[in-house]
C-alpha cells in the first residue's frame, strides 16, 4: 500500500517561495531544491497532522452527541404514563385550597 502523496500547487508553491526566502550566497539551484523539498515534505506532514487531530475531534464530539440522544430518547416514553398524574396535581392543590379559604371565612371561630 504505497500510496504517492499528491501535493497541492500551492504547497510545492509556497515551498519554494521558503526555500528562496532562506537561500543563502553560493548556494546552487540543485540545493536550494532538495531544501524547498524537505519544506514540502514537511508542510505535508504538518497538514496530514491537522488532518488526523480534526477527524479525532469529530469523532468526540459525536461520541459527546450519542449519550445525550440516547437520554432523551429513554425520558420521552416515561412522559405519557407521568402525565395524568401531573395534571391532576395542580388541580388538586387548588382545591384544597380554596376549600381550605373557605373553610377560614366562613366557620365560627
Amino acid at each position: 500500500m504505497n500510496a504517492k502523496t499528491v501535493t497541492s500547487n500551492k504547497t510545492i508553491q509556497e515551498a519554494d517561495k521558503i526555500a528562496k526566502g532562506i537561500q543563502k550566497p553560493g548556494q546552487t539551484k540543485e540545493q536550494t531544491k532538495l531544501i524547498a523539498q524537505g519544506i514540502q515534505k514537511g508542510i505535508d506532514a504538518y497538514k496530514k497532522q491537522q488532518k488526523a487531530k480534526a477527524r479525532e475531534l469529530d469523532k468526540q464530539l459525536k461520541k459527546a452527541k450519542r449519550p445525550a440522544a440516547q437520554i432523551d430518547q429513554t425520558d420521552a416514553p416515561d412522559l405519557p404514563a407521568n402525565e395524568s398524574s401531573s395534571q391532576l396535581m395542580p388541580w388538586g392543590i387548588l382545591l384544597i385550597s380554596w376549600v381550605g379559604f373557605a373553610g377560614y371565612l366562613f366557620l365560627p371561630r
